[in-house]
């Protein structure tokens, strides 16, 4: 289904009234520090975070699955539940696929319904952490790292034909999560499996276009809890820039263990050049992957203080970030999960541009750490909804998008149009 922009400026209409008084007293509190609004809102308006092809579903745990009705059964109901998305919040501009879940059977008709939706394609993902139906080797025992060089050619090809369906849709870019790793001691030679590792992603890098970027994920845990073979930032930044300038290390937030300073990771990654971008979700443990913003939403905020102010001082020349979401919606409506998702991300980052840097630095200098403090969260404390919502209103979305899912039965509409019972392809 398609929301009609009448639909949206109509909701929007009656709610108008409340929002502008909100709006002029935030705007007043800003001039009163001496923000400039007007750019901070375009700003906000210009964040677009990439939704994954996978998120649209249930995702389930270990011990279940419980499904939500009206789940997309194929890459092109995914792509319009991506539109439907951005329609009600105009920050979810892009999609990012998952092969082989996602394989376009046709891919003009793709590109040309995302274009029609306002969708752009954000990286393609590898997938070596399962094997696929009628798969000659196992990756049980490692992909890029394994033992057997006939299971890293088959993991390095099965690399190289998702490049070729990212260039086929107009991707850019090229995500690596390894699943390689042990279980118990001894299992590897740590050693050889980082070399096959390095070897295997530089035969990749070969075959990406000169425009592409790969980013590369790291994990210290889970499936393998003996080790990983990029168990780190590290470890991913080494492998990185043993690859060359078109290799990125990505950060997963749900990847870190417990009290990890994901800040300072974001802070020397971008001055080294190498951040090339941003899995965002949230964990009480570690990759639990929830809402964003729903468990610590200080740390997101302090991890947007550090981002605003790398691209603010971009000596390393880091370039333009990705942005992401990677969630698994086990109870909540995915689609509502993935609007809370895209607020809190926005609210964070809002609340890092109302940072008075230029105070910051000579409190920093003078090794003022209370006012270092005071700083820092007058910003987090203020409350930046009514920012928000301009942003999202004046881009044609509509002032609070959750409300307008609900009162329009967006999920009962999809149930009636795809089914109760049905599964997202890939989970």
């Amino acid at each position: 289904m398609q929301i009609r922009k009448e639909q949206i400026e109509n909701f929007n209409q009656q709610r108008l009234r409340t929002h502008q008084e909100n709006w002029d007293f935030f705007q007043n509190q800003l001039v009163k520090r001496g923000l400039d609004c007007s750019a901070i809102l375009k700003q906000i308006q210009n964040l677009q975070i990439a939704i994954p092809s996978w998120a649209l579903g249930a995702g389930g745990t270990r011990f279940g699955r419980f499904s939500f009705g009206g789940e997309p059964c194929n890459l092109e109901q995914k792509i319009d539940d991506v539109g439907l998305l951005h329609a009600l919040t105009q920050s979810a501009g892009a999609i990012s696929l998952h092969i082989p879940w996602d394989i376009p059977k046709d891919e003009l008709a793709i590109k040309q319904q995302a274009a029609e939706l306002g969708i752009l394609f954000d990286a393609v993902n590898s997938n070596t952490f399962q094997d696929q139906d009628k798969q000659k080797h196992s990756y049980k025992f490692g992909s890029l790292c394994h033992t057997n060089r006939a299971v890293r050619q088959q993991a390095i090809e099965h690399n190289i034909e998702v490049i070729k369906y990212g260039e086929a849709i107009g991707s850019k870019s090229l995500t690596i999560w390894l699943a390689d790793g042990t279980s118990f001691p001894g299992q590897h030679n740590f050693r050889k499996a980082f070399q096959n590792t390095q070897d295997s992603l530089k035969e990749i890098y070969q075959h990406m276009p000169s425009d592409w970027k790969m980013f590369i994920e790291y994990k210290p845990f889970e499936p393998n809890f003996y080790s990983m073979v990029i168990p780190d930032w590290g470890t991913s930044l080494m492998l990185a820039e043993g690859c060359g300038e078109k290799a990125y290390t990505l950060i997963d937030l749900g990847h870190h263990l417990p009290n990890t300073n994901i800040e300072q990771i974001v802070s020397i990654l971008m001055m080294k050049g190498k951040l090339g971008g941003f899995h965002f979700n949230d964990s009480k443990y570690s990759d639990d992957d929830l809402t964003c913003g729903a468990i610590k939403p200080y740390q997101l905020f302090l991890i947007f203080n550090e981002l605003v102010d790398g691209m603010e001082n971009n000596e390393a020349a880091n370039p333009t970030l990705a942005w992401m979401i990677d969630a698994s919606h086990n109870l909540k409506d995915p689609l509502e999960d993935l609007m809370q998702s895209l607020e809190a991300i926005r609210e964070a980052f809002a609340k890092a541009l109302l940072v008075d840097r230029a105070a910051l630095s000579i409190a920093q200098m003078e090794n003022d750490v209370a006012q270092c403090q005071e700083i820092i969260q007058q910003a987090y404390r203020t409350d930046v909804r009514p920012l928000l919502v301009e942003a999202r209103r004046l881009s044609g979305g509509a002032i609070d998008p959750i409300e307008f899912f609900r009162q329009h039965a967006v999920r009962k509409q999809l149930i009636r149009d795809r089914g109760e019972n049905v599964v997202a392809t890939g989970l």
